[in-house]
């Protein structure tokens, strides 16, 4: 049992990794599709900020996931779930239904569906986390930080709960303009937050801190 175990350890990353390379091509796709095909965005006024905004953010949101997962995979090894291989099916199609819901018309549904997102990737990360702090071979890192308590994950509670009352202001109120803008900076200083973490824990893997 312990050779098959083994070996789910050492094939899954590469299993993984070549499956999130596929579904993050098709989002990066559709998003290119998307914008193409967004003529309106191409005239020179303030109406069209939100949308390159939008098309940004979701941009960043595709990167956030890959970073996410690289970064989890090449770093650490545990004993893989059906769960985990179902998990990226799951997130590819939110990221297809952020990009097919992008514009005005339904921006108050983006917002709530970004919230979701990003909830979805706290707790997709904190649960693999959880398994790798079991495996020995994970130690090295692990033993530098204590367990993580629902006090770590405050900001990120705080992000999701302020999109989905954001998107459900503007789903109730039809309020767009400068408020949408103000909006979309708020999911870029979140998405920034999650990259710095992101970029600041391979530092430590790496040695570099």
């Amino acid at each position: 049992m312990d050779n098959i175990r083994d070996r789910a350890k050492d094939k899954f990353p590469m299993v993984l990794l070549t499956l999130l390379s596929i579904v993050q091509a098709l989002a990066l796709e559709f998003l290119w599709d998307h914008a193409r095909d967004r003529t309106d965005l191409l005239e020179w006024s303030v109406a069209v900020i939100p949308g390159w905004l939008q098309i940004a953010a979701t941009l960043d949101v595709i990167i956030l996931i890959w970073l996410m997962y690289a970064g989890m995979l090449m770093r650490f090894r545990w004993t893989p779930t059906t769960m985990d291989s179902t998990i990226p099916f799951i997130v590819g199609l939110i990221q297809f239904l952020m990009i097919d819901i992008m514009g005005a018309e339904h921006f108050a549904l983006w917002v709530v569906v970004v919230g979701l997102t990003f909830g979805t990737l706290v707790v997709v990360n904190h649960r693999a986390m959880k398994r790798a702090r079991l495996d020995v071979a994970n130690r090295e890192f692990f033993d530098q930080f204590l367990p993580a308590t629902l006090r770590d994950f405050v900001p990120q509670i705080i992000v999701v709960v302020a999109l989905l009352v954001a998107g459900s202001w503007i789903g109730f109120s039809g309020e767009q303009g400068w408020f949408a803008v103000l909006v979309l900076v708020g999911i870029f200083i979140g998405l920034g937050y999650e990259t710095h973490n992101a970029a600041k824990y391979w530092r430590v893997s790496m040695g570099h801190e």
